[in-house]
């Protein structure tokens, strides 16, 4: 099925071909209709167990944010992991970073130091050192640009994943630093600030869903939306401060694509140890939630109900046990979750240590064990 999409450029949207998709069974899962197998792709695939990317960067003596900013590097990263396994589904390599970035926080990832901002929030005053009326589909042209390279040099090979941080975990990176620091002091905001933490979470929101359609134009097939932060909020703070926004950016992003004549594409939320509001998640407009390790797959079933794909959710750290425990694990999980309406996953990205082969064997476990339980159906 050859898909026609647009790519936002400095000028004007310009109408742009891709090759026909060959394999399409990432988006039919995410839609509900029947598969062949279980469709399988790994959060945080590209990257830093992978020797070829570290022999990239070496090559290129680039570093992170340079890897990302260049679309030809992009593409390049999104692209190794396919190389060496039979995944259903590339992501574009990027982070979700690159908003705070566009709004005017300097933002750099170091090696053994981890991120590093030039400024943090403190203080609702500091709301104003923000460039509020950034266009991000002109500031992150060059995610869209690595898109549209991507999917070209995909050529119809798997569908491409775009992704975006979600309010109030990009809130939470703004105020705290990190995804673990030590003094909570964004939970602290939503409590001695409440209307500012709305004012920078319906700041978010809106550059968010611009971003998410720019990438759906830019030839992104299917979307996700990681709320990795998710659970460190309580469900009274969950369901005021970040249940409201995701729902508004799954509705508004389908809606904007409407407005604009463009097909509409499957969105994931990944509200990583959410495991209260799954119930609320399942109605939140998101045709996928994905669930970190820690749920038990029947009971995440009962809770999302039969209208919602179930994206997950093996435990990173089995990646590192022997090849036959691993695949007893993996045919443990799809065995729990069936073979319908679901896309194996990991229960959160890839580790940088482990060992690429064991990557290997979790993928095509998930791609046997499923062609076996179907086959009996």
């Amino acid at each position: 099925m050859a898909g026609r999409t647009h790519q936002q450029q400095s000028g004007p949207l310009i109408t742009q071909f891709f090759p026909p998709l060959k394999n399409d069974l990432i988006l039919r899962a995410a839609r509900g209709e029947k598969t062949e197998r279980v469709p399988v792709w790994l959060m945080r695939q590209a990257g830093r167990y992978l020797p070829e990317y570290n022999e990239f960067k070496k090559e290129h003596s680039a570093g992170f944010f340079d890897m990302v900013r260049t679309p030809s590097m992009a593409c390049e990263i999104t692209l190794q992991p396919l190389k060496r396994f039979d995944l259903d589904a590339a992501i574009i390599f990027s982070d979700i970073l690159v908003i705070p970035q566009a709004l005017g926080m300097g933002v750099d990832i170091q090696e053994g130091k981890g991120i590093i901002f030039d400024f943090l929030l403190e203080t609702p005053e500091d709301l104003k050192k923000l460039n509020t009326v950034v266009d991000v589909t002109t500031e992150l042209h060059y995610v869209m640009d690595a898109i549209t390279l991507t999917r070209q040099q995909l050529n119809g090979r798997c569908p491409l994943f775009g992704f975006s941080g979600a309010p109030w975990t990009l809130m939470k990176y703004m105020i705290d630093g990190s995804s673990s620091a030590p003094l909570p002091k964004a939970r602290r905001w939503l409590v001695q600030y409440p209307e500012a933490s709305r004012q920078l979470l319906k700041l978010l929101t809106t550059k968010i869903i611009n971003y998410l359609v720019a990438q759906v134009k830019a030839g992104a097939q299917i979307l996700q939306v990681f709320d990795s932060s998710a659970g460190e909020l309580g469900p009274t703070q969950f369901n005021k401060f970040a249940l409201p926004f995701l729902r508004e950016v799954a509705y508004s992003v389908k809606e904007r694509l409407h407005e604009e004549q463009i097909d509409p594409v499957p969105m994931v939320v990944f509200a990583k140890d959410a495991h209260f509001a799954l119930e609320d998640l399942a109605k939140s407009g998101y045709e996928v939630v994905s669930i970190d390790w820690t749920q038990k797959p029947a009971h995440a079933r009962r809770l999302l109900g039969s209208q919602v794909t179930v994206q997950g959710n093996l435990d990173p750290t089995l990646l590192y046990a022997s090849k036959e425990e691993l695949k007893h694990a993996v045919k443990e999980m799809v065995t729990k979750f069936g073979t319908n309406r679901y896309i194996a996953n990991l229960g959160h990205g890839v580790s940088k240590d482990v060992d690429p082969e064991n990557v290997k064997v979790f993928v095509d476990a998930v791609h046997i064990y499923s062609e076996e339980i179907n086959a009996t159906l």
